[in-house]
């Protein structure tokens, strides 16, 4: 567990005795595609880290459609506002794929924040994150046209959870056209009217489960 926890960027900071005593209010466990680690407006008592696989945070409107506002990858964590505020969850959680999940107790966790600053200033400093992500999203669905919400959004992607050589990011496609449709505020047919045209331009493609985009052409 405790070379586990040494990977995760919020724990990076910690020495050996630090991430000892984390260890052990620590619970691993593996989840399978599509459950629902919790529900959008109940109570929370647990945070997560993602150790491998992916999860979705979305909320649905009152016609069940989902917005998605982010994607954990391995190393993120989520599922604190809750703990801190003690207010009803924000959003519902749910895995896109096999994961394994590193969960701390809501006690726990509050107690780790009080004895450990690197960690309260790193759960800080990714509650920033979000908020200047936050701000952008709404800065990008009132400025920009669809076209360059998309690209934005196929961007982004990347960025966070791609792999990148040389000019080319390689994404593992974890999210479906209504999903990211959602991501990027569009109507489906017309993310797939953008992608169909970055693909004739070889900007992006996408074998298998896999999207490749090439910054080099996107940039010319």
């Amino acid at each position: 567990m405790i070379e586990l926890l040494h990977t995760v960027p919020l724990f990076s900071r910690l020495n050996m005795n630090q991430l000892e005593s984390i260890s052990g209010i620590c619970t691993k466990k593996s989840f399978k595609t599509g459950t629902v680690l919790f529900h959008e407006k109940e109570l929370g008592s647990v945070f997560y880290i993602v150790h491998s696989g992916s999860v979705k945070i979305y909320t649905a409107g009152s016609t069940g459609e989902e917005k998605i506002l982010s994607l954990m990858k391995p190393g993120d964590s989520f599922g604190e506002l809750s703990l801190i505020d003690g207010k009803p969850r924000s959003a519902t959680a749910r895995t896109l794929e096999d994961s394994v999940l590193i969960s701390i107790s809501g006690q726990d966790f509050i107690t780790l924040l009080k004895t450990h600053f690197d960690i309260s200033l790193g759960i800080m400093q990714e509650l920033s994150t979000r908020l200047r992500e936050s701000n952008q999203h709404v800065h990008d669905l009132t400025f920009l046209d669809a076209r360059s919400r998309v690209i934005r959004s196929l961007i982004t992607l990347a960025n966070k959870n791609g792999i990148r050589t040389g000019s080319t990011i390689t994404i593992k496609m974890t999210l479906n056209y209504d999903e990211v449709s959602q991501m990027a505020g569009v109507q489906k047919p017309i993310l797939i009217q953008v992608i169909r045209e970055l693909q004739e331009k070889q900007i992006i493609t996408m074998p298998g489960h896999e999207m490749k985009l090439d910054l080099a052409k996107l940039r010319a």
